[in-house]
């Protein structure tokens, strides 16, 4: 059950490949991702109960070494969206207000997508991870003019203070061709 989920994104990939093996061997979790990602970073994410996963991200930081982390968390309730927005399997029919939050890394982007979802009744579109972006990170969303803007806001505010926020847009009525060439 996927109760809470845990990310380490490492600075490169034999790290990264370390870590994924330290995480998996130190607790009972489902491995959710474990990929190089642009520049040469490397991601990895579980998912269990929130002691497996605490334990294995505890394992993962010790077999890293702190300088080769480049940011992680541990979100012990995620919000069930986030799974497929990862994936990019979330179904776009339309696209009411639009709004995307940028970050400098995908651990950042994951917790403002989380924050987002749980502060407004949005839907999430995408949590694009760093894939041909320069190593960052992009949440998409959409709904309601108001309530895209507390998501965006509340997205936005948790992750400022790690220094990882790059931007935030809000359109309240996108044109409808928008939508065809973002996903």
């Amino acid at each position: 059950m996927r109760s809470a989920i845990g990310l380490l994104e490492i600075k490169n990939i034999t790290k990264g490949i370390l870590v994924a093996d330290a995480m998996l061997k130190a607790a009972n979790v489902e491995l959710v991702m474990a990929q190089p990602l642009c520049p040469g970073k490397y991601v990895v994410m579980v998912a269990g109960d929130v002691g497996a996963v605490q334990s294995a991200v505890r394992s993962g930081q010790a077999a890293g070494g702190s300088d080769n982390i480049v940011d992680e968390f541990i979100l012990p309730n995620a919000h069930a969206s986030i799974f497929p927005a990862l994936t990019g399997c979330t179904n776009v029919k339309e696209i009411k207000a639009l709004g995307v939050i940028e970050s400098f890394s995908v651990a950042s982007a994951i917790i403002a997508a989380d924050a987002a979802v749980k502060a407004a009744a949005i839907s999430l579109l995408e949590v694009r991870l760093a894939r041909g972006m320069g190593g960052k990170a992009v949440v998409t969303m959409s709904g309601d003019v108001g309530a895209v803007s507390t998501a965006v806001r509340a997205g936005s505010d948790v992750i400022k203070e790690s220094g990882f926020f790059l931007d935030s847009l809000v359109l309240p009525a996108p044109h409808k061709n928008l939508h065809e060439v973002l996903y």
